[in-house]
């Protein structure tokens, strides 16, 4: 059974994700900021990550980080238990704006929330079939962007 790792600070859209993804037959691991998905991306080692683009600071730690996508990819890239887990970018902000960076740091898609069970799965699907792909630094640098 494949497992999905899906990371967002909504509880509405990680229980409404989490349903729709154990109902096609997926294991489901949720995260609801940047530490959780990076502790859960190298310990629990998914086959796959579906992540939000926006979060709130961090303000439990004390700092205000603002933590976004890019900031939890680059933190999941950097060790070797996690840097070669294909992500998907699951957002309710325009994709476009991110297409240049999303595909320099090897994210294979975009979805727009709410999600489409079909087109989750359809997403999904081919990436997880695939083989592994080499590190970020050579992957592909082709983006699917999906409405």
């Amino acid at each position: 059974m494949k497992k999905i790792l899906v990371v967002d600070d909504d509880k509405v859209i990680l229980k409404t994700t989490s349903a729709l993804l154990s109902a096609a037959g997926y294991a489901v691991i949720t995260a609801e900021d940047g530490a959780s998905a990076v502790e859960k991306a190298r310990t629990q080692k998914p086959d796959l990550i579906l992540l939000d683009m926006l979060y709130p600071p961090d303000v439990a730690h004390g700092g205000g980080v603002p933590w976004d996508g890019f900031m939890i990819l680059a933190w999941i890239r950097r060790f070797d238990e996690s840097k070669n887990i294909p992500v998907v970018i699951l957002t309710g902000a325009d994709p476009a704006k991110y297409q240049a960076r999303a595909a320099s740091m090897g994210v294979k898609a975009f979805l727009k929330k709410p999600v489409d069970k079909q087109l989750l799965n359809t997403t999904i699907g081919p990436i997880l079939a695939a083989a592994p792909e080499p590190s970020p630094k050579v992957a592909s640098k082709r983006v699917l962007f999906v409405d």
